[in-house]
């Protein structure tokens, strides 16, 4: 038992990184029905400026993490209004390629400009941890998951009580309508790509805190776990992104514990064959036909 609660706190750190990173494919996908490949690589964006944050900058966790949230977010939107809304009116399968080329992109560039090799990221947290009923709980895990839920509360809170909100969930139902009653939609979609950038940044300098170690590539294999966990939870709808990203770090950390850590990988993405064939539209979506 004790073996099996150490490993639900280490699903509740790790699913709190994914659910973070499900949310911005969510979102965009709510919006303009774009599954952003590139999002990963906002993820990997915001642990190199967390990074640059506190080794050259020498903020603290508190102010680096504002910092790093707050560049990335204005990176989505120089990224949306420069690749993605000269597509606005494209085929699907055109912005679904351009979001793999903005991806490499990233990649590389951030390869050239801080180097290729792995880097180790600065200690910011103590590592202190504590026994509770037989469970060791760090400190690092405590002020990830705490992060998480915060965030996550924090973006309810605007999707559902701000007028930026109302107008993310109008262009959302129908883009044309909300034109028609005001809404600015280019500004609204701008906006929503921040706040996915934003969360993801911020799983990005929590993961680098936690592991120690950043890589321009690190936002591949997380940035299919998180688009795993949205359509698991029902792409297009935040809470079940949420009980996506939670429900796929549980499910990985429990197969490493108690099989293989080689076989997680594989079944995460067996999981995502299963929801395609089982129930396309997520745990928490609706069946919807669909004009093609």
């Amino acid at each position: 038992m004790q073996q099996f609660l150490q490993q639900i706190v280490n699903g509740l750190s790790l699913g709190s990184v994914y659910a973070l990173i499900a949310l911005g494919y969510t979102m965009v996908y709510g919006i303009i029905k774009l599954i952003n490949f590139a999002h990963g690589d906002m993820y990997m964006l915001g642990a190199y400026f967390g990074f640059i944050a506190i080794t050259m900058l020498k903020m603290n966790f508190l102010t680096a993490l504002v910092f790093t949230m707050v560049v990335t977010a204005l990176m989505g939107i120089v990224i949306e209004r420069i690749a993605y809304k000269p597509l606005r009116y494209s085929t699907r399968v055109v912005a679904l390629i351009t979001a793999i080329g903005v991806s490499f992109f990233l990649q590389n560039s951030v390869a050239k400009i801080m180097g290729p090799s792995i880097k180790g990221f600065p200690t910011v947290l103590p590592s202190d941890s504590w026994m509770v009923w037989g469970v060791r709980i760090n400190f690092q895990q405590t002020i990830i998951f705490l992060t998480s839920v915060v965030l996550m509360i924090l973006l309810q809170i605007v999707v559902q009580k701000t007028k930026i909100g109302r107008a993310m969930r109008a262009v959302a139902v129908d883009a044309d309508a909300a034109r028609l009653m005001g809404v600015n939609v280019d500004n609204t979609i701008s906006i929503t790509f921040a706040i996915g950038s934003s969360l993801a940044a911020a799983a990005g300098i929590l993961v680098g805190v936690y592991y120690n170690s950043i890589d321009p590539l690190m936002g591949i294999a997380p940035g299919l776990k998180a688009f795993v966990a949205a359509v698991f939870g029902g792409i297009g709808i935040i809470p079940g992104a949420m009980i996506g990203g939670f429900s796929i770090g549980m499910i990985e950390v429990l197969i490493s514990g108690y099989g293989s850590s080689m076989y997680k990988d594989a079944i995460v993405y067996l999981i995502l064959i299963l929801i395609l064939l089982v129930k396309p539209s997520g745990l928490l979506g609706k069946n919807r036909k669909e004009k093609v």
